[in-house]
């Protein structure tokens, strides 16, 4: 039996954690996007976007910890009810 409730804490600062490395290295290295959709996804396009700001973080983050917490919590009510 998971523990849902311990499950969506670890999920939820998981992936805080995974978000804010992420947008600093965006920031730091914004070639990192064009190269992210050429090489990991396989597509050659050239999109400018200049979304850098405190309100798009925290905007980014509540979203990012929403579906976290509904997936932890999904993965946990299906392990929880599904028998061996």
């Amino acid at each position: 039996m998971i523990n849902t409730k311990h499950l969506v804490k670890v999920a939820s600062a998981w992936i805080s954690i995974v978000y804010v490395i992420c947008y600093v290295g965006v920031a730091i290295f914004p070639q990192s996007r064009v190269m992210y959709m050429r090489y990991a996804l396989h597509a050659n396009t050239s999109f400018q976007s200049d979304y850098f700001g405190v309100s798009y973080f925290i905007g980014g983050l509540i979203l990012w910890n929403i579906v976290a917490i509904f997936l932890a919590w999904l993965f946990a009510a299906l392990f929880n009810g599904i028998k061996k």
